[in-house]
């Protein structure tokens, strides 16, 4: 087991959330202000010369407009640099032949400007650990004294201790759709261990189980949302009851569902890496889902359905995904991301694409081969085989039911952990 320094990123509340909010909401708006700025010149320069700008092109053209100086220099820098990787994944998808892959969005709710998340680098914060308190920087036009600034006081889950990280290179002051939290982005030494094998595994996320796997020695399972919809439907009805959804009462509850959806996450993400370590699995491939929010055909929100758009908006693919990949790295299993296009449409044994084959949301019947399978399992598969196609013991396991017939996993409440659904009883 080596040691070897990494980056982790950890999340902390805001303590003085209420004298502070107003002054993050302002950056907040401001960085949606510049990030639409910095599309429409996108747009202006593509028509003109059919070329995108990117990051440095960008921070020359707009350093001098005046919503850059609504956020700190690097934070401002920060957004820009955001906006031109946006755009540099649209023109890659593109180019492979992904037609329907949309550009990057104006950050607009109507006609309001979205809270957005706002990095601030070296220069834009200073930690005091000792008091358990960061400073960070206004944009001089928020400013009104040169010396202005957010001094925001937070605090950490218990087992982390940001005085005995090797650095911390960023602060994001990320808005959770109540509240503002604080992401420090550190460097901290570890131990990493040696890759447990060298099989892999495939991992689907979706919007009936929360991830279906499928390992290529040919077993799969399954781990529905059961604890994260009763708490949706709970603390909705809760909420609703309150009638101001500003009031304190509202905010206690719904910082406590994002509190145990968190929790769910990080139990999920360890439980998943416990079980590839296992196994002996050195490479998770999990399905990129950075465009499920939208439709395929028109850019849109998709629609659901009223219990889909619930669960669906109510989770952070990402987060979860961010979670699972620090998590593997410390056992030595590195985690890929890939597109899912495609992958619900195509049976995992043949290869036939055809959309009706999903016959329903839980069943894929194959009309070339005759596989009946579960459907994300399936799909589960076939995102693991676009990092490993073949397997030795596929062909003899296929056979005996375990695309159909994965084992269901549970969250127990009770013991906080994951089991066989039939152990779990809460």
């Amino acid at each position: 087991m080596a040691k070897q320094v990494v980056t982790r990123t950890y999340t902390a509340s805001i303590r003085n959330q209420q004298q502070v909010s107003d002054d993050l909401d302002s950056l907040g708006f401001s960085a949606s202000k510049l990030w639409n700025v910095g599309r429409w010149v996108c747009d202006r320069v593509w028509s003109e010369i059919g070329h995108i700008p990117g990051h440095n092109e960008l921070t020359s053209y707009l350093k001098s407009h005046e919503r850059y100086d609504d956020l700190h220099s690097q934070s401002s820098q920060r957004v820009l640099q955001e906006l031109a990787e946006a755009f540099t994944g649209w023109y890659g998808k593109r180019r492979n032949g992904e037609t329907r892959a949309n550009p990057p969005k104006y950050r607009k709710h109507g006609n309001e400007h979205p809270r957005s998340t706002v990095t601030f680098k070296a220069a834009g914060f200073k930690l005091d650990t000792k008091y358990g308190r960061v400073r960070l920087s206004k944009g001089s036009n928020l400013k009104e004294y040169w010396s202005d600034f957010i001094l925001c006081e937070y605090k950490t889950r218990p087992d982390v201790d940001l005085s005995t990280v090797e650095s911390v290179q960023q602060v994001r002051a990320v808005w959770t759709g109540t509240e503002w939290e604080l992401q420090f982005v550190c460097k901290v030494e570890g131990k990493v261990s040696e890759a447990p094998g060298e099989k892999t595994v495939g991992v689907d996320l979706g919007i009936n189980n929360f991830a279906a796997l499928a390992y290529e020695d040919g077993h799969s399972e399954l781990y529905p949302l059961n604890c994260l919809k009763q708490d949706d439907y709970y603390f909705s009805k809760r909420i609703a009851r309150c009638g101001d959804s500003d009031s304190d009462q509202a905010t206690r509850l719904n910082q406590k569902k994002s509190a145990r959806r968190t929790y769910y996450f990080h139990a999920l993400s360890k439980h998943i890496v416990q079980r590839c370590v296992d196994e002996e699995v050195g490479t998770i491939v999990v399905g990129d889902l950075s465009g499920i929010r939208e439709d395929e055909g028109n850019g849109e929100s998709k629609n659901w359905g009223k219990h889909g758009n619930l669960d669906l908006h109510s989770w952070a693919f990402d987060r979860f995904t961010s979670m699972l990949e620090y998590k593997a790295e410390m056992e030595g299993i590195a985690v890929e991301r890939v597109s899912e296009r495609d992958t619900s449409k195509s049976c995992s044994c043949c290869g036939r694409k055809r959309k009706v084959n999903r016959v329903e949301r839980g069943l894929y019947v194959c009309d070339e081969c005759g596989t009946v399978a579960n459907a994300d399992v399936n799909g589960a598969e076939n995102i693991r085989q676009k990092v490993s196609p073949s397997s030795p013991s596929l062909s003899v396991n296929r056979s005996n039911g375990w695309l159909a017939q994965p084992s269901t996993l549970l969250f127990d409440k009770d013991t906080g952990a994951f089991a066989p659904q039939e152990q779990v009883t809460s």
